[in-house]
């Protein structure tokens, strides 16, 4: 990937990080339920991803911006079961028996804060009221805490079906650990991983961030050759976006410790610079994989979708969402739960799903979610498959748009021709720029991160 400077100074605007189009601010409270309802009863035949939202965390990282709830009351997972269980209950009703689940996915909060025996019994109830996959051909992944994990539990994720793990990390300099309140030794992450290696899960992943306070280009650096010597199959390194006003427990991290937007770049630099050099691959934004992962070679193949869990190589599936704030996607609408756990349980408990808002797009909404996934996953868009898809010229339908394209390209952004839009090497980096020419949502107050 092509480094160039003032390019990203250009173009280092606000952004969505497009995990959906329409973005989540678009989902509104004023959308029918009995319409949302009907969509989800429309039949499908389409496999199956699963997303479960476990809100809990032990402790307090002052960097988060997740939705989740901060006890070591460890009873109020097993109270949250019974009520995905409900949840679970309600909405197999409304889907083909048949379909199976290829996906699921664990995330949150910390997931591992349920305990071996409570993460037994929600997969038995997933079990109970969907059709997983049972010869380990499924992506059935889970967010772990390197703190919240012991061999026992270790074993009974592989043991059920979890066979892909995405540890937290962050950072591995102590001084910066005690800054964000997230101490964890490297010995401590080098046992998980190796736990886990022998165990035979198909994938782990690292989940770093840059930007936070104390780092430098120095400091990360040691922190990349740590991590490098681990060899995780991928990495999904975040830029810290503080926001201290919508998020209270980052008013704990000072301004004045916090790296300048110059080191930020630098440290991205050396992070592209480094991971590909051992040889991963820059799948796009914040993703790197090994060259032999199913996400390299699903983006190979232009298989690769974006959803709310980031890259996915599962392209043509419904997404069915669970607990507090989860959202699903299946054709043209969006839902989400409510976020406020007693909000949730008082839906739950009434025999309601728990709908707090959603979406369902327009005819122009989904020929754009077409194109701005086609760019941020593949960094292409051919014409002819939008107009075979959608019975119009790519052309005449965007015409709008194409004075902002004339200007990426003649900024060497994209490449235009007569068949479709290439992303040139030095506009990956900048490729939510290029998705912002073709959404229609963009001035609405929403405030967005740095795109870099």
């Amino acid at each position: 990937m092509l480094w160039n400077s003032k390019l990203i100074e250009k173009y280092n605007l606000s952004g969505p990080r497009y995990t959906s189009y329409p973005t989540a601010p678009q989902f509104s409270t004023d959308i029918s339920k009995i319409a949302l309802i009907e969509k989800m009863l429309s039949p499908s035949k389409k496999p199956l991803s699963l997303y479960f939202h476990i809100p809990f965390c032990a402790h307090l990282c002052y960097y988060c911006a997740c939705n989740k709830i901060i006890t070591k009351q460890y009873d109020k997972g097993q109270d949250y079961i019974e009520l995905l269980d409900e949840e679970l209950r309600l909405r197999s009703l409304m889907i083909q028996q048949d379909q199976p689940v290829t996906q699921l996915h664990f995330g949150g909060g910390t997931p591992t804060f349920l305990s071996t025996d409570s993460i037994k019994a929600l997969f038995n109830k997933i079990t109970k009221y969907f059709t997983l996959v049972n010869d380990d051909s499924g992506d059935y992944s889970i967010e772990i805490d390197p703190r919240e994990i012991d061999v026992e539990k270790l074993h009974c994720l592989r043991e059920i079906g979890f066979n892909r793990l995405s540890l937290g990390i962050q950072d591995f300099d102590e001084r910066v650990q005690k800054a964000i309140h997230r101490p964890q030794s490297i010995e401590l992450v080098s046992k998980v991983l190796n736990q886990a290696r022998e165990l035979n899960f198909h994938s782990i992943n690292f989940d770093l961030i840059y930007g936070l306070p104390f780092q430098s280009v120095e400091s990360f650096e040691r922190t990349l050759n740590i991590v490098l010597e681990m060899g995780p199959d991928r990495l999904s390194i975040f830029n810290y976006a503080h926001l201290p006003e919508r998020f209270p427990s980052q008013k704990r991290i000072l301004d004045t410790s916090l790296p300048t937007a110059e080191t930020k770049l630098n440290m991205l630099k050396l992070t592209i610079e480094k991971l590909t050099a051992a040889g991963y691959v820059h799948i796009g934004m914040d993703h790197f994989a090994k060259a032999e992962d199913s996400l390299t070679i699903a983006q190979k193949e232009h298989k690769l979708k974006r959803n709310f869990q980031g890259y996915t190589t599962h392209k043509d599936t419904d997404l069915i969402a669970f607990g507090t704030s989860a959202i699903s996607h299946f054709n043209d609408t969006y839902i989400q739960n409510h976020i406020d756990l007693a909000t949730y349980r008082r839906s739950i408990e009434n025999g309601q799903l728990p709908i707090a808002k959603g979406y369902i797009a327009t005819e122009d909404d989904l020929m754009r979610e077409y194109v701005i996934m086609s760019l941020i996953s593949n960094y292409e868009l051919n014409y002819a498959f939008f107009s075979k898809k959608f019975n119009v010229s790519f052309q005449g339908y965007f015409l709008k748009e194409h004075e902002e394209l004339t200007v990426l390209e003649t900024d060497g952004v994209i490449i235009m021709n007569d068949q479709k839009i290439q992303v040139t090497d030095a506009g990956k980096l900048l490729i939510r720029c290029v998705c912002m020419v073709f959404d229609q949502y963009l001035n609405n107050g929403t405030r967005y991160s740095k795109v870099i």
